[in-house]
């Protein structure tokens, strides 16, 4: 299994051929900056198992960040066998990213989030990530705090005994606004994302703690920060807050 199905939960990729393997591996890293059309472009004629997974999930993260148009990521999505569970994984997301943002939601999406991502929980390659979704799912949608901090805490448990990073930035930002003081947290999220070299992750990583900074030159240097990455990368909904 790469980095980048490891941290994204696509699950493993295998191919013969390593040239064709490594071209889909150096389209994780890629995506994981945030260079998604660079990455898309790198797929263009691969066919190795697994590399529509890979390029429906790049797909996905790029409306993600981007609120393009997300014909391309449905279709991707839809071109996945129906019983794949990373077709009802990432089915899902864009279920959850139309909810959060109001953009085109349709009925049932909470209900389609919500299998979806308790799907990705019964599957070994999906489960610590399935996990972390249905916390947030509570927490941003059912807007229930009490309920999603069980699923945080064993999404924690989880990434830490996989040693999924990027995962364990995710938790522990969540997690921060349960703390009395949430700094330390929101520091180690941004330093984990650096470490990676996550570039649309620090920039929301910095964009947090911009908000929870007291007045003074970290806290401006936080939002420079996020705002070039955003500006660059065309991180829309980041755009909206710092601008």
């Amino acid at each position: 299994m790469t980095a980048y199905t490891k941290i994204h939960s696509v699950g493993a990729m295998v191919s013969d051929d390593p040239y064709t393997a490594a071209r889909v591996a150096a389209a994780g890293r890629l995506s994981l900056s945030g260079a998604w059309d660079l990455a898309l472009a790198l797929l263009d004629g691969a066919d190795p198992d697994g590399a529509p997974e890979v390029r429906a999930q790049i797909l996905v993260e790029r409306n993600w960040w981007c609120l393009d148009d997300p014909a391309a990521a449905l279709a991707a999505v839809r071109a996945l066998p129906e019983t794949s569970p990373q077709a009802a994984f990432l089915g899902a997301q864009l279920a959850y990213t139309r909810l959060l943002f109001g953009l085109q939601a349709q009925g049932g999406d909470e209900a389609v989030a919500e299998a979806g991502f308790r799907a990705a929980t019964e599957e070994p390659t999906t489960a610590d990530w399935g996990t972390f979704w249905l916390g947030v799912l509570r927490q941003n949608i059912a807007e229930d705090e009490e309920a999603a901090r069980p699923y945080f805490d064993e999404a924690l448990v989880r990434c830490r005994a996989d040693g999924d990073l990027l995962l364990e930035s995710y938790v522990v930002r969540h997690l921060s606004g349960y703390e009395p003081d949430p700094l330390p947290l929101l520091r180690r999220s941004l330093h984990l994302r650096a470490a990676l070299g996550a570039r649309p992750q620090v920039a929301a990583a910095q964009m947090t703690l911009w908000q929870e900074l007291p007045e003074g030159p970290e806290r401006d240097l936080m939002r420079e920060a996020a705002l070039s990455t955003a500006q660059e990368l065309g991180l829309t909904w980041m755009l909206k807050f710092l601008d």
